[in-house]
């Protein structure tokens, strides 16, 4: 379900610090950032360099675009790659010391923290003189807009999507090439896959520890049936509609049946995917951005709802000028081209990544692969929440949202309205 009213759609926000915001609301100081200096519509090319700040999980996708950057153009961009759980603290550190670097990328589910704090510089006037403007994905531009201001584009895009194994579809007597309707048909096919009872092979697998995967995988089967998990304010959690319970229920029931993988029940997100990866899952929930390096031949569909439909969380980077930049119009020429069909078609769909632009979505690439066709049409009809306490109270270790998963699908505790109530108490702090 398209919900284009959303303020933003975030990311998988899988497993940063949550404490760590804290410290970066002090040292930064708040207050909204100051726009970019006036800079040509392309920015400007005159051989400067520039530094960039990524996280780890991106690291293919960002050496790729700056490695052609670089070469086609005199300007040169001096990449960082950080690991994944010290990106926070390295960022608000540098945000405090006024040593941020000219362009640096943040996981969605920040990016409205952080241009709160004023980390990033306004680019509005560059991202409206864009002619395409309307095709970029809206989802990553809300997240960076405060008081009408935008500062951030589409770094790389992240979607959950529905994977199945084709063989063991096949071995199982399912029709490979066609895609589970609905959670129901879903879960009957993981448990013929079960059936096989071929050694190490398992109908599904999850992350029931890991508030960012099951957010990630799990929030999208509420929306594909028209519900929501939030209020519009973001401060009202409704998880504990019928709709959700019957998730809930349907994972539950797998669990008990045994055809979950084991390690999912204690799974926090390191491993979620590495079974699956290895041939030993018949089809489970699983980013978009793993087909280029999944080895066998895998199915791809929109996540459904208990009743049908389809959705995504639309997740991933979003990028801006730092409000530490000096050198705002040679960064906007890097932000520019990134934007650029010679750099989402030419770098990210040639490499079977998702496209931030609507109207490049059927590209020379994906033509020749209609999973990625697909995988680019469903992110039109994704969502994410809007929650300024998104972290604490879903991708925390440990969060209530985790809580209500385990008492629900582990514990089997009647608790779903009590848990969501301490989801809703954390998101009104």
């Amino acid at each position: 379900m398209t919900r284009t009213r959303r303020r933003w759609r975030a990311a998988t926000a899988i497993f940063a610090a949550s404490a760590l915001m804290a410290t970066l609301a002090a040292c930064s100081g708040g207050g909204s950032p100051a726009p970019a200096a006036s800079i040509p519509a392309n920015g400007t090319d005159d051989g400067t360099s520039l530094t960039l700040w990524t996280r780890a999980p991106l690291e293919k996708q960002a050496k790729l675009l700056v490695a052609e950057y670089n070469k086609t153009h005199k300007n040169q961009v001096e990449l960082t790659v950080v690991p994944n759980d010290d990106y926070v603290a390295k960022v608000g550190a540098a945000a405090g010391s006024g040593g941020l670097p000219d362009l640096f990328a943040a996981d969605i589910v920040y990016v409205p923290n952080w241009v709160k704090q004023g980390l990033f510089q306004d680019i509005s006037k560059q991202i409206d003189g864009l002619s395409y403007k309307d095709a970029i994905n809206k989802g990553h531009l809300a997240a960076g807009t405060l008081d009408g201001k935008e500062h951030v584009l589409p770094f790389v895009l992240d979607l959950s999507m529905m994977f199945w194994n084709k063989e063991l579809f096949r071995e199982a007597g399912l029709d490979p090439d066609t895609a589970p309707a609905n959670l129901t048909e879903f879960a009957a096919d993981a448990k013929k896959i079960q059936a096989l009872g071929k050694k190490g092979v398992y109908g599904t697998a999850t992350g029931l520890n890991c508030g960012g995967c099951l957010v990630f995988t799990w929030f999208p089967t509420i929306w594909a049936d028209g519900g929501q998990v939030l209020a519009d304010d973001g401060t009202t959690s409704q998880l504990n509609s019928a709709t959700a319970k019957d998730v809930y229920a349907m994972w539950a029931d797998l669990w008990k049946s045994g055809a979950v993988l084991p390690s999912s029940k204690d799974e926090s997100g390191a491993t979620w995917t590495a079974a699956f990866t290895e041939g030993k899952v018949g089809l489970m929930f699983y980013p978009a951005t793993l087909l280029s390096s999944t080895p066998f031949d895998a199915g791809v569909a929109g996540i459904p709802g208990p009743t049908g439909g389809a959705s995504t969380f639309v997740g991933g980077d979003g990028i801006g000028i730092s409000k530490d930049s000096k050198k705002a119009a040679q960064a906007w020429n890097f932000l520019n081209w990134m934007m650029s069909e010679d750099a989402q078609v030419g770098v990210l769909a040639k490499d079977q990544d998702v496209v931030s632009r609507s109207d490049l979505a059927e590209n020379e690439y994906a033509a020749k692969d209609p999973r990625l066709v697909t995988i680019n049409k469903v992110a039109g009809q994704g969502d994410t929440p809007v929650a300024m306490n998104f972290q604490q109270a879903f991708n925390a270790p440990g969060s209530p949202w985790v809580t209500l998963v385990r008492n629900a699908v582990l514990n089997g505790k009647n608790s779903v309205d009590a848990d969501n109530d301490a989801i809703t108490q954390i998101l009104k702090q």
